[in-house]
């Protein structure tokens, strides 16, 4: 992993992201992009003060971008720049982009099929020629290789909340396959709609903590009540070790194995066993050649919902046995919100930080009065504040609708 980038509600690069990530502030606020009024929820994790024309994207291309492709296009660009690459030498037919969507331009979507609610039925359809680019959910990645001229393979996974840590899998696998020596891999969203936040709430999937937003995200406490809506983007570098070092670049750790699984259970609830979440963690370890007890940090999917929590709790005490309450575990979702297709990626930058600066972020929002008798609280879910520690190895769950289960492991770097 030679190369990060992040527009996330934290921060608009990885360094502002991880250094309030360690400082356990939320990005939680009332929603400022449409009237909120008649919604059951009124606040999101959004994206602050971001000007696309400080990553290139000049105002006349941005009409044609949906935010989530600005959002891509940015942590991109800051990827890029962070891994020091010199496009004059790089051989760009075995360079690749390979990012993660959810859901992709629903606003844009909205935003047409609205003005064609209007117009529509007496001038006849009117549709933006650029309403279709703009919304699908691949163009990012197509702009990011358009922008730097890269090559290489080049396309969108899409799974739900698990995206951008299949997007990261698949990267991984296509360097470890010999089809690319660098691939900019991670995810981006931008679902913070009337659209996105009514449906989410028609689901019943929402926290409604309206008067006290910035503590509405809480991870394994018994009043949690839903998660928070978030936006924005994660970027990572993945690079061939040898071509790494070949031009001296820096090495933030190096990712050594993937897992991926099917709950087969529900279209949106996770197994209650966790038997899906299981099985992911399992074939990650086995595809990394690591034992339970080699990892030292889990940054969990941790969603702040009610089974999804309990079951991954249960998955992670049945996979590693006494290790488990050796680990530590966080969810930075406590701070940033569900990032939806773009969670996988700004997590895996999360876990990256903590193997390269042997610190583990906190799970914020937690009480001692507020404890669920389903959760195991001798488990150090890292509450309150960040931790030091060496970490060796760090594993990060990611887990989406449709029972789509992606697992992520990187370790230190060592010659």
């Amino acid at each position: 992993m030679t190369g990060l980038g992040a527009i996330t509600p934290l921060g608009n690069s990885a360094d502002e992201t991880w250094k309030n990530m360690l400082d356990g502030v939320s990005g939680a606020s009332p929603i400022t992009s449409f009237d909120t009024e008649k919604f059951k929820t009124k606040f999101a994790c959004q994206v602050k003060n971001f000007n696309s024309e400080d990553y290139g994207i000049n105002r006349k291309e941005a009409r044609k971008m949906d935010p989530y492709c600005q959002f891509a296009i940015a942590a991109a660009k800051q990827a890029v720049d962070d891994c020091g690459i010199d496009l004059e030498q790089v051989d760009k037919n075995r360079v690749g982009v390979v990012f993660g969507v959810g859901i992709g331009g629903i606003k844009t979507f909205q935003e047409e099929i609205e003005a064609y609610g209007r117009t529509g039925a007496e001038q006849g359809p009117r549709f933006n020629p650029f309403f279709i680019p703009k919304m699908i959910a691949d163009i990012a990645a197509g702009h990011i290789s358009i922008m730097y001229g890269f090559h290489g393979p080049n396309y969108v996974t899409t799974s739900a909340c698990a995206s951008s840590t299949h997007a990261l899998a698949d990267a991984f696998n296509l360097i470890r396959l010999g089809k690319a020596d660098m691939i900019l891999s991670g995810g981006a969203e931008a679902a913070v709609t009337e659209g996105g936040v009514g449906g989410f709430n028609a689901m019943h999937a929402l926290s409604t903590r309206n008067d006290d937003p910035e503590h509405a995200s809480r991870p394994f406490s018994a009043s949690r009540d839903g998660f928070v809506m978030a936006e924005g983007a994660g970027c990572l570098v993945l690079e061939e070790l040898e071509h790494a070092k070949a031009r001296g670049a820096k090495i933030y750790a190096e990712m050594v194995g993937e897992g991926m699984s099917a709950d087969a259970h529900h279209i949106t609830a996770s197994h209650p066993e966790g038997l899906g979440a299981i099985l992911v963690m399992k074939n990650a370890l086995e595809d990394a050649g690591l034992n339970p007890d080699e990892i030292d940090y889990i940054n969990v999917h941790g969603t702040s919902t009610h089974v999804g929590d309990i079951s991954e709790v249960k998955a992670i005490k049945a996979v590693f046995g006494e290790h488990a309450y050796k680990l530590n575990i966080s969810s930075t979702k406590s701070m940033t919100g569900h990032m939806l297709g773009a969670a996988g990626a700004v997590e895996a930058l999360a876990s990256v930080l903590a193997v390269k600066n042997d610190i583990v972020p906190p799970t914020i929002n937690h009480a001692d009065d507020d404890r669920d008798e389903e959760i195991d609280y001798d488990l150090n879910f890292t509450f309150g504040q960040a931790q030091h520690r060496t970490v060796r190895a760090a594993l990060s769950n990611t887990f989406g609708f449709g029972g789509h289960n992606a697992c992520v492991i990187f370790k230190k770097y060592a010659e």
